[in-house]
């Protein structure tokens, strides 16, 4: 090797020629002579390797070294016990080893530089030790290059080194900080069982090979940051005892993470996969980063466990994005994320919460997590879905979807593909499986069927086409506070029947309100009756669709109660609400309606005997003249108007003949009794109010058993 520029040391200059501008041999001369070793003669070259002693320090940089040449350097520094070369400090920086350079099991007790160094040949270190610092940046391996079971116990350095052929390290050691930033391995590199005690870069560095990691252990921060991998890049079984950076590294074949352990942050944020991933049963112990990483092919996670937070924020997924029986013990984030061609993605276990807020499904899915809270605001669906939970609270505000979309609570664990039940343990100190949906805000309902979820607590106002929700098993809603209350001086009672969350809210917001109405959460928002009123009559609708009469009948009573309370109907309106909720609870309480009928008739009773029954009955009388000649007689026949009663009217025979004509007057018919003035205006309000409290409570009971 040769350049215009002299290097910065005494060099030898054997061959130079200056017409030429041609510096010659820029070995640097041994110390006493004008030449390199390698261009001293036999008897001078005989007497420097003679003075060496094994651990002596050496300085041959830009020299060049025959396989002879190194081999007798070597025999001189080789200890006669051990029978191994034992070299101080080593200055080979810009050295050329035309041939093999063979230091295997050779001692470097100090510095170790090869710093640009070229290595024709193969290059062997194996079982090398570097007691102090090793630097071979920018060293180039034209051959193999093998440090397998070396041990580097102070810092290593191979940034900007090229090994064009094999690169064995497997079984090495590197006890301190190592950097491999922007070394390109243009063939396959083998780290297999490495343990990086210090922290280690791989940042920028270019494996054109294979790259095997296979039960490595990272002791201390890996970084691989815009690292790629051209080839497959195999990790599997590795062990990453703190954090773990791949952020912008490109994986173009496959890249195979299976059963590795990531005790510290895994980071892994702008990675490009372009063929298959593979992280199955690998543990993510401090937390796992993969944002706007894309996987343009298949991604696997089954049985990875993911002990801290797992953020996918933005990631793309081109292929089938797997997750069967992958555990998450904190929170999973997938906000903004792309699944592109997801087919299924789970059964998987979250003991946090699942946010897929902002991402986007392209393809058929079916999602099945066992969680304690789905996020899917804003989620986008441009296919058929369905979401199977457990344990969950699911949050759909704003979510889009343009076909058929199942969300579904599974009533067992669920099942692998291998007959296995997903494992639940974490689980068991918590609420039941059930799954509460929590708003529905923003939704067009047109293609949504919920099955067996708790709407107790979804919030409903802002829903499109809710008439349109289809209901299946057993979809529960809230209920009315039970009992009894006070509200100052007066009882109040309500009536048991379905109730949204945001009627609780509002009812408990008002002045005065009674407990047992649910306060607002945090961000639910404030909805009154002018609201709810038409939410109401949607849900109505949709209950009616789905042929069950009995709970429309809930919603009606609704719908009416938040138009009795709404602030834009008229006075006169309200009155008229007011009294059909008083007498029959809007035709839907039979009871109620039965008992205003009751005291109707016992009203009507009371005053009938009071003042509506005669003394007496008045009995006829014939009166008429006999024509003195005979002849035909003429009789003409009278009765006493009804007397008013007088003195004891509560008696037995009364109250019959005032029961007789209430109970006549409820199917709106005449008793024929004779009653007095007062009496007949009492049986006419009898017959008008009575038999429409009766059709109330035969119109509530109807509605009650109607299909």
């Amino acid at each position: 090797m040769s350049t215009s520029e002299p290097p910065l040391w005494p060099h030898c200059a054997h061959g130079a020629d200056l017409a030429a501008n041609h510096i010659g041999c820029r070995g640097i001369q041994v110390p006493g002579h004008t030449a390199c070793l390698a261009h001293l003669g036999d008897p001078e070259r005989g007497a420097y390797l003679a003075r060496l002693t094994p651990g002596a320090d050496i300085n041959h940089r830009g020299t060049p070294f025959t396989r002879s040449l190194l081999d007798a350097l070597l025999a001189a520094l080789r200890d006669p016990v051990t029978g191994r070369p034992q070299l101080g400090v080593v200055r080979f920086e810009s050295a050329i080893f035309e041939s093999d350079a063979r230091f295997e099991s050779a001692t470097f007790k100090g510095y170790a530089g090869f710093r640009s160094a070229i290595f024709e040949g193969g290059a062997w270190f194996r079982s090398a030790t570097f007691e102090g610092g090793a630097e071979f940046d920018s060293a180039t391996f034209q051959g193999s290059a093998n440090f397998e079971s070396a041990t580097f116990q102070r810092y290593a350095g191979f940034e900007s080194t090229t090994f064009q052929g094999y690169a064995g390290f497997a079984s090495a050691a590197f006890q301190s900080t190592s950097s491999f930033d922007s070394a390109a391995f243009q063939s396959n590199a083998n780290f297999e069982s490495v343990t990086f005690q210090g922290n280690v870069g791989f940042r920028s560095a270019t494996f054109e090979g294979g790259a095997w990691f296979n039960a490595a252990i990272f002791e201390n921060r890996a970084r691989f940051d815009s690292a790629t991998f051209q080839s497959s890049a195999v990790f599997q079984s590795g062990i990453f005892q703190s954090s773990a950076g791949f952020e912008s590294a490109t994986f173009q074949s496959g890249a195979r993470f299976g059963s590795v352990t990531f005790q510290g942050y895994a980071r892994l944020n702008s990675v490009t996969f372009e063929n298959s991933a593979w992280f199955g049963w690998a543990t993510f112990e401090g937390g796992a980063g993969f944002e706007s990483a894309t996987f343009e092919d298949d991604a696997g996670f089954v049985s990875a466990i993911f002990k801290s937070s797992a953020r996918f924020v933005s990631a793309i997924f081109k292929g089938v994005a797997r997750f069967e029986s992958a555990i998450f013990e904190c929170n999973a984030c997938f906000e903004s994320a792309t699944f592109e061609r997801a087919v299924s993605v789970g059964p998987s276990v979250c003991t946090g919460r699942v946010q897929l807020s902002g991402a986007v499904f392209g393809g058929p899915v079916t999602l099945s997590f066992a969680t304690r809270r789905l996020e899917c605001r804003r989620t986008r669906w441009s296919s058929t879905a369905e979401v199977r939970l457990r344990y969950a609270t699911v949050d759909f505000a704003h979510a889009v979807f343009e076909y058929p979309l199942t969300i579904a609570a599974e009533p067992d664990p669920f099942m692998l593909t291998d007959g296995r039940q997903v494992i639940e343990d974490l689980f068991a100190s918590g609420p039941g499986p059930e799954v509460r949906l929590a708003s529905l805000r923003g939704v067009d309902a047109a293609h949504l069927v919920l099955s067996d979820v708790d709407l107790s607590e979804c919030l409903f106002v802002g829903t499109v086409h809710l008439d349109q929700l289809r209901l299946e098993g057993a979809c529960a809603f809230d209920t009315a506070p039970p009992a009894v209350h006070w509200r100052r001086w007066r009882p109040v009672r309500f009536t048991t029947r379905r109730v949204l969350a945001e009627e609780h809210h509002w009812r408990a917001s008002r002045p005065g309100a009674v407990r047992g109405w649910n306060v607002a959460v945090l961000g639910a928002g404030r909805a009154g009756p002018l609201q709810l009123a038409p939410v109401y009559r949607a849900l109505r609708k949709a209950f009616e669709d789905g042929k069950h009469e009995p709970g429309a009948a809930d919603f009606y009573y609704g719908e009416m109660e938040m138009r009795r309370h709404a602030d834009d109907i008229p006075r006169s309106e309200r009155g008229l609400l007011t009294a059909y909720w008083a007498l029959s609870g809007y035709g839907l309480r039979a009871s109620r309606a039965l008992a205003w009928l009751g005291a109707a008739m016992l009203l009507t009773i009371v005053l009938l005997m009071a003042f509506g029954l005669a003394k007496d009955t008045p009995k006829q009388i014939a009166t008429g003249t006999v024509p003195a000649g005979g002849g035909k007689v003429t009789f003409e026949i009278d009765k006493d108007d009804p007397q008013n009663p007088t003195g004891d009217r509560f008696t037995g025979e009364r109250f019959e003949k005032a029961l007789n004509v209430t109970l006549n007057s409820v199917v709106f018919r005449s008793s024929g009794q004779d009653l007095t003035t007062a009496g007949t205006y009492i049986e006419m309000t009898s017959r008008l109010t009575e038999p429409v409290l009766l059709g109330l409570a035969v119109l509530a009971i109807r509605n009650r058993v109607k299909r």
